[in-house]
């Protein structure tokens, strides 16, 4: 395990997190981080972290996430 994935763990577990609520915590950064890599980018995003574009669609809608519109449209 590299020393900064251990301070990670370390964190979480002396925070009184669960597996479930780490795994939900990583996972809502790490969508949210593709995301800004990839300027809103969602099919951008959804190859970056390996994932189906319906699997991250789904996942924007479970953490609350989908509110923004993708880049490059506007609602009118």
């Amino acid at each position: 395990m590299t020393p900064p994935f251990k301070a990670v763990v370390d964190h979480f577990l002396s925070g009184g997190f669960v597996l479930q609520e780490a795994v939900e915590m990583l996972e809502r950064n790490l969508i949210a981080t593709a995301l800004e890599r990839t300027k809103g980018n969602r099919s951008e995003a959804s190859k970056l972290l390996g994932i189906h574009r319906n699997t991250l669609q789904r996942k924007l809608a479970e953490y609350g996430l989908d509110a923004a519109p993708p880049a490059g449209r506007r609602s009118r």
